[in-house]
């Protein structure tokens, strides 16, 4: 996909953006197409936004990908959607390690197929060195069994002994949670008009600011990423204090 990594951000950029990927359904619908189709078009506006955030020069970039509520969709589209990850990977990983870009996933690995999990720490592995761009995939991700999981192992460490109740800190979660290793998102995207979290980040989120977009997803490029910095440079973020 040609993408070349740049070096452009400056102090007042978002570190770290993150994307609800919303749309590819009712995009493929508004043009008469299966759902299936819309999906397709949506792994190309991942590409765009990908190659985007290189040449602008964003560090970390977090996307939405299957929800661990999206298992209730139907057999034929959660199928699909497994084989257009797989596809994808193989297709882009080599131009995402020249790229520079390290790619990770957080979510139930577990809870995916077999070649799901080998392809994705593949990916994992092929990229480990890069430092471009830090792109996180959300794969079979919830949140609320995100910070469950993270709750869940801190009691354990307070049954041995080994933590006291008021030992346990925001930060400690924090180092629980998948995301240990990421900064909090600066800018939360959510495309389609939609206007909800859906799961996703709910922790991490606290002081992110938000932009909902009545773009469908798969029509969703480096221009209207571009736009979404725009509306990101004009907010005043206090973080709980008074601005100058």
């Amino acid at each position: 996909m040609e993408i070349v990594p740049s070096s452009k951000l400056v102090p007042e950029d978002p570190a770290h953006i993150a994307i609800i990927m919303d749309g590819n359904g009712r995009w493929a619908t508004k043009r008469s197409l299966s759902r299936l189709k819309g999906h397709e078009h949506g792994a190309t506006a991942v590409r765009e936004t990908v190659k985007g955030c290189l040449e602008l020069g964003i560090p970390y970039l977090t996307l939405f990908a299957f929800s661990s509520e999206n298992w209730k969709r139907p057999e034929e589209e959660v199928n699909h959607l497994m084989g257009l990850f797989k596809f994808f990977f193989k297709k882009e990983l080599k131009e995402l390690k020249k790229a520079g870009v390290r790619v990770r996933f957080i979510g139930d690995m577990a809870g995916l197929p077999l070649d799901i999990q080998e392809l994705a720490s593949l990916a994992v592995e092929e990229t480990a060195g890069n430092a471009a761009l830090v792109l996180t995939i959300a794969l079979n991700y919830g949140s609320q069994a995100e910070i469950t999981k993270a709750v869940q192992e801190i009691a354990v460490k307070v049954k041995s002994g080994e933590v006291c109740p008021e030992d346990i800190t925001e930060d400690m979660i924090n180092r629980h949670l998948y995301t240990c290793d990421l900064p909090d998102p600066d800018l939360i995207i959510r495309t389609s008009g939609e206007q909800r979290l859906s799961n996703f980040l709910l922790w991490q989120c606290a002081y992110s600011e938000f932009l909902f977009l009545d773009v469908l997803w798969p029509d969703f490029d480096k221009s209207c990423l571009e736009k979404a910095l725009e509306d990101f440079y004009g907010r005043n973020r206090r973080f709980g204090a008074v601005s100058a």
